[in-house]
């Protein structure tokens, strides 16, 4: 039988539950204003309380591995149960690990979170190219085999990241413009979403510019705690807006503990992205 695709998966999530992705990102702050100790028992209730109160309702969660790893060992093993007990309740996993190196480097990521027997297992992971496009090769053989996607840094909404991604090359395309390009052949004929995505801030404004058309999804952060709203994401993505998959962390996870005010922080993002 043939592994049904991640770009399958998340355009059926994305119609069925709405394109909302929530993160799950557990930093000291978070943990101490749910009046929880920023220790392993604390992360471990942090995620499981996001997790039974919106694993039923949201297409993606995207857990922050930073946040667990800080942990060793006993915090990777939470994250494995993240991992599983979210895509138990049927939503969709984008494991934000930010991984980019070289050879059987990038390899051993990919099999980490690519691989389907792993306990890391994720439908996604977020991928740096700034290593060439080409050091991501194992990532994309990988995600292919095992039915995942990927999600590549393109155009991101941190200030930084413009003195890389702005870059000219000598063609006189700039480099996030060559992510994108490069993201729209792996994509080709993909239906009905291709399955390697580009991660796009929401806070950039006009990118008309762009060709974000790739025939895959855009994940884009900064929206509510970075000042996007969803109002903006027709200005931002254009024709592509349908492909996007809004990400909001700070913006609902600052209304736990309560499960009930986490699902209605999560139910009015996705009425505004409606």
């Amino acid at each position: 039988m043939s592994i049904e695709s991640f770009g399958s998966r998340l355009r059926r999530a994305m119609d069925e539950r709405g394109p909302l992705c929530v993160g799950i990102d557990p930093h000291a702050s978070l943990l101490e204003a749910w009046g929880l100790p920023d220790t392993v028992d604390g992360l471990e209730r942090f995620s499981r309380t996001v997790v039974d109160a919106l694993g039923e309702t949201v297409a993606v969660f995207k857990p922050q591995a930073a946040f667990f790893e800080r942990f060793g060992s006993k915090g990777v093993a939470v994250l494995e149960a993240t991992v599983a007990e979210a895509r138990g309740a049927g939503a969709l996993v984008c494991m934000d690990a930010k991984r980019g190196d070289i050879g059987s480097t990038m390899a051993a990521y990919a099999e980490a979170y690519l691989r389907k027997d792993s306990p890391l297992f994720s439908d996604a992971l977020t991928v740096s190219p700034y290593l060439g496009y080409g050091s991501l090769k194992p990532a994309v053989d990988l995600a292919r085999e095992n039915g995942a996607g990927l999600f590549v840094l393109a155009l991101t909404s941190n200030p930084e990241g413009g003195e890389v991604q702005h870059a000219l090359r000598a063609d006189g395309r700039n480099v996030g413009a060559t992510m994108l390009a490069h993201l729209a052949e792996e994509n080709a004929g993909a239906t009905p979403l291709g399955s390697f995505g580009a991660v796009v801030g929401a806070t950039l404004g006009d990118l008309s510019s762009y060709d974000l058309d790739i025939n895959g999804p855009l994940l884009a952060p900064g929206i509510g705690a970075q000042g996007a709203t969803p109002a903006d994401l027709p200005k931002v993505f254009g024709s592509a807006v349908r492909n996007v998959v809004p990400n909001v962390s700070r913006g609902v996870l600052k209304h736990g503990p309560s499960a009930k005010a986490l699902r209605a922080a999560a139910a009015e993002f996705a009425d505004q992205l409606r």
